[in-house]
């Protein structure tokens, strides 16, 4: 359990076509995979950003807590509580896939179809307590309600001031953060701090924490993560689902990396695409060094082709904050095109780091491109025709199937670095004969 969740923390400074295809989704590798995941969506229009944070708690409740630094003191109305429903519905919608293929009889092949898109409490402070605030040199700016969360809003004078602050009130913040912590400060940041009151929680009913959402203004389009590095057991995922009306998001400050897509893999990979999918992500990470942003999705949702999940509603766009939806909470209507009586873009970014203190020592940099290009990690299984196709094409089809085997074994073991022996004997005994 971590004491302390800052698997990401917000900074925002103050200062100045693809074709379609035939097939189905059979997995996806979505934040779930993943042991240490934390997922955020970061909607971004203009100088606003929207960010909501999925509380990733292994253990006491009580001893979780958020702490984000912010451009300016959050008010009431700019804190909201979101249902996990809308994140895991993003989440899925944009996860990287294995898609099933059949061939055809090469005697009678069949024109290929386009396919549709398949729908698938704040404590009372005393004055003493006050007293002690003022020595400190911390400031509590406002104090909330929200949900199953109590929140505070910090400003201070130095770094040592505010940890001993956050130490004596119960968030147990390491000293290595003082460097971290002194950096923001430095930029006349704030600090948000979301901690959960268990009575409530339990009044309302509810046995997990529900994702925490915050929203500012600020020129700067960045997302800090460095202090998640403070108090982490080694390095971290995190899947950034970004929503904006332009383009592709991407980071500027790190490369951002398009992952493998498209390739065929042997059959077996279907039974084990969890195990696919961490070799082929960590053989990826190291050809980068560990530094950099890898891109899992890139696609506008007023369309898709087909979709891996159903699209999500107007409803629960806005509910992440997209801004900029002039209407239609139909779902349908997230799938057609724009136009008359389409919906509004939203472009969709997902993008996956794998983070710690030595490969990424800098805060994540963003921009929103106007690069609307379609890109989805998919991964082919492709099963062969296996009735009689006594044909010239069949024969043709028949004897280049031991090559088509070689290459999927060979393309497996590129992407995940396994050993090709052992990947043409389990070729062979789930039924793949070289």
């Amino acid at each position: 359990m971590r004491q302390l969740a800052l698997a990401f923390a917000l900074l925002l400074a103050a200062s100045d076509v693809a074709r379609a295809f035939c097939g189905f989704y059979v997995a996806r590798a979505d934040a779930e995979l993943f042991n240490k995941a934390s997922k955020v969506v970061l909607t971004h229009n203009g100088d606003r950003t929207v960010l909501t944070m999925a509380s990733d708690v292994k253990g006491d409740p009580k001893e979780f807590a958020i702490v984000i630094p912010v451009p300016t003191v959050i008010q009431r109305d700019q804190i909201r509580i979101v249902e996990p429903a809308r994140m895991d519905h993003l989440d899925a919608y944009t996860a990287p896939r294995l898609i099933e293929y059949y061939d055809e009889n090469p005697c009678s092949p069949s024109p290929v179809a386009m396919a549709a898109p398949a729908m698938s409490g704040l404590a009372r402070s005393s004055e003493m307590a006050q007293r002690k605030t003022d020595a400190l040199g911390v400031k509590i700016e406002a104090t909330y309600s929200v949900g199953e969360y109590d929140i505070v809003i910090l400003s201070a004078r130095d770094s040592s001031g505010l940890l001993t602050w956050l130490n004596q009130n119960g968030y147990k913040v390491p000293p290595a953060a003082a460097a971290v912590v002194g950096s923001y400060l430095r930029q006349n940041l704030h600090f948000f701090l979301a901690k959960v009151n268990l009575e409530r929680q339990n009044s309302m009913g509810f046995s997990f924490l529900r994702p925490i959402q915050v929203e500012y203004d600020s020129p700067k389009f960045m997302l800090p993560i460095r202090l998640g590095t403070v108090n982490a057991e080694g390095p971290q995922d995190l899947i950034i689902l970004g929503l904006s009306p332009r383009g592709r998001i991407e980071t500027t400050n790190y490369r951002t990396v398009r992952l493998p897509t498209g390739s065929e893999v042997p059959l077996y990979v279907k039974a084990s695409f969890g195990d696919f999918y961490h070799a082929m992500f960590d053989r990826q990470v190291a050809a980068e060094g560990g530094r950099a942003v890898f891109l899992e999705y890139a696609w506008d949702m007023s369309w898709c082709d087909p979709c891996a999940a159903d699209p999500l509603s107007a409803d629960e766009l806005k509910s992440l904050g997209v801004s900029w939806l002039a209407g239609s909470s139909d779902p349908a209507s997230m799938t057609r095109g724009p136009g008359p009586g389409g919906a509004p873009p939203v472009f969709v970014t997902r993008l996956h780091l794998r983070y710690d203190r030595d490969h990424f020592p800098e805060d994540l940099m963003l921009q929103e491109t106007a690069d609307r290009q379609n890109f989805q990690g998919r991964y082919v299984l492709r099963h062969p025709y296996t009735w009689p196709a006594t044909c010239e094409a069949g024969a043709s089809y028949r004897k280049e199937l031991p090559r088509t085997f070689e290459a999927q074994a060979r393309t497996l073991a590129d992407l995940t670095g396994w050993e090709i022996g052992a990947i043409r004997q389990r070729m062979r005994e789930t039924g793949q004969q070289f």
